[in-house]
């Protein structure tokens, strides 16, 4: 083999370590978590569970990575049924029309059983302090904070890890302290376009 031919094999080589590597990165790569409160804030539009475990999760409808917080919630609620209330909140931009968020997420998060609603403009999500899909917070019956992070180990990747035995742990009042857990997945409220036109599809 001639020494010229083997450039370009060497940068198509090259090319792919780097892109493997930048997928593996972006996949380790926690998103922003902002102030969570310790306890039910009191500007909440929604109200605690009596009597048992509440748990919300914050997902943006377009985001690919919510499909597996959704897939590690129905594991969860598969093994505390009766246990936890879960309360799943899509978010909608402020000028998008309603109905914008019934993506086939939606669905698949009604078809566990959870309570599921719009999040108009994100404005419960900022209340918890929510700002990457997959946020999950899980507060006991007296309203105190038991977990807040992600339910996955990494981004897009469902799975045995230590997110979903600690989250499985709160609703079943098995933690000796609050646990907090990164969380991976798209960013939960859009940046607004710099353009008019409808909102982008995120990929």
């Amino acid at each position: 083999m001639k020494t010229g031919s083997l450039a370009p094999t060497s940068l198509w080589l090259a090319a792919c370590a780097c892109g493997i590597y930048a997928l593996c990165a972006r996949a380790a790569a926690p998103g922003e978590i902002g102030a969570v409160p310790r306890s039910w804030p009191a500007a909440a539009q929604a109200a605690p569970e009596l009597g048992r475990a509440t748990l919300l999760l914050f997902a943006h409808p377009r985001c690919p990575c919510t499909r597996a917080s959704l897939d590690e919630l129905a594991w969860i609620l598969a093994r505390a049924p009766g246990r936890v209330a879960a309360r799943v909140f899509f978010y909608r931009p402020a000028r998008a029309p309603r109905g914008w968020e019934r993506t086939p997420l939606w669905d698949e998060a009604r078809a566990l059983g959870a309570a599921v609603v719009a999040d108009p403009d994100g404005a419960e999500a900022r209340v918890f302090g929510a700002r990457t899909s997959g946020m999950t917070l899980i507060y006991d019956a007296r309203g105190r904070l038991l977990y807040d992070g992600g339910l996955t180990p990494s981004r897009a990747h469902e799975g045995d890890g230590p997110q979903r035995a600690a989250a499985l742990a709160a609703v079943d009042g098995r933690l000796a302290a609050p646990v907090e857990s990164a969380v991976f997945g798209c960013a939960l409220v859009a940046v607004k376009a710099q353009r008019e036109g409808p909102w982008p599809t995120m990929r």
